[in-house]
């Protein structure tokens, strides 16, 4: 009997320790998760933060060049500032345009004068998703003023040569009429 109870205040003990144990771990859990929680919440309301500056900065640009942009629901803005007479651009098409890249300070980064027309098939990819969106909006023949913020252009990284980290870009194009 004595050895009985021996076994029985052991399983008793072991039983506890296990309970304390996984009440502690699920307290730790517990508070992982409400750390990870507050992290996630802390860097969303930062990025919100920041999305919202840089639209500032870009609306500011925007009326300081007495722009009347169109805006599209991610962000794009672009305005035709000489029709063209050709088609509609097209999934699936070659599209060639002569280009201006500039930051919203007027710096000029890029140009198909020192780079040579830019091409691509639209949808296909190889460029910024800002400016796939941008050239389906427009004709053959079409000039442009586009302005892509930086989740549509090079992102938090830039494109580690001469575009920054979180830099929105203006490209001015001219949509070459056909190849």
């Amino acid at each position: 009997m004595r050895y009985l109870s021996k076994i029985l205040i052991g399983f008793i003990v072991l039983f506890s320790t296990l309970i304390s144990c996984d009440t502690v771990s699920r307290k730790t859990e517990d508070t992982a998760k409400k750390s990870d929680e507050t992290l996630r919440e802390s860097l969303e309301k930062a990025n919100r933060y920041l999305v919202r500056a840089e639209d500032q900065q870009i609306e500011d640009y925007v009326r300081r060049h007495q722009l009347n942009m169109t805006k599209t629901g991610t962000g794009l803005r672009y305005v035709v500032v000489q029709e063209g007479r050709g088609d509609s651009i097209k999934k699936g098409e070659v599209v060639q345009f002569e280009y201006v890249t500039k930051l919203l300070t007027g710096d000029i980064i890029y140009s198909s004068k020192e780079l040579g027309i830019k091409q691509f098939v639209v949808g296909k990819g190889g460029v910024e998703s800002g400016l796939e969106e941008a050239v389906l909006k427009l004709k053959r023949g079409d000039a442009a003023i586009i302005i892509l913020p930086s989740h549509l252009a090079f992102g938090l990284l830039g494109d580690e040569q001469k575009i920054p980290a979180r830099s929105p870009l203006i490209y001015e194009i001219e949509i070459l009429k056909n190849q």
